[in-house]
């Protein structure tokens, strides 16, 4: 997964959050390897393919796991991410992107552990 992240106008760093229609839920942007593929080339496929953003990998940042809603044990690694060219047109797995920012996102994001991960990029940024 990634933490993609630019600078607003004033300097301050701003993060983007997805919306999945089919979980109601604000999370960051994340997937599943290829048969394959390793994890960095994971993280920037599917952040492209959800948010339209092609970027660049910077640090990686704390892993989380967690029981999906069928049982399955799922293991999630994050990379920062900063954003190079591309933008967002909503698809059936993502309706909308938010550019908030990084002290407002932890209040959007519906997962304590999405929050955990915007926390440890904030003492890296």
């Amino acid at each position: 997964g990634g933490v993609v992240w630019r600078r607003d106008a004033g300097g301050g760093l701003e993060v983007l959050l997805v919306h999945r229609p089919k979980y109601d839920d604000w999370t960051l942007p994340k997937g599943k390897n290829l048969p394959g593929e390793d994890d960095l080339a994971c993280a920037l496929r599917e952040v492209e393919e959800e948010t339209g953003l092609q970027c660049e990998p910077g640090a990686e940042l704390p892993s989380t796991s967690y029981r999906d809603n069928r049982g399955r044990d799922k293991t999630v690694r994050y990379w920062a991410m900063r954003p190079l060219r591309g933008s967002f047109s909503a698809h059936d797995e993502i309706d909308e992107v938010c550019w908030l920012p990084l002290p407002e996102a932890p209040n959007r994001l519906s997962y304590e552990r999405d929050r955990d991960v915007i926390a440890s990029f904030q003492d890296a940024a």
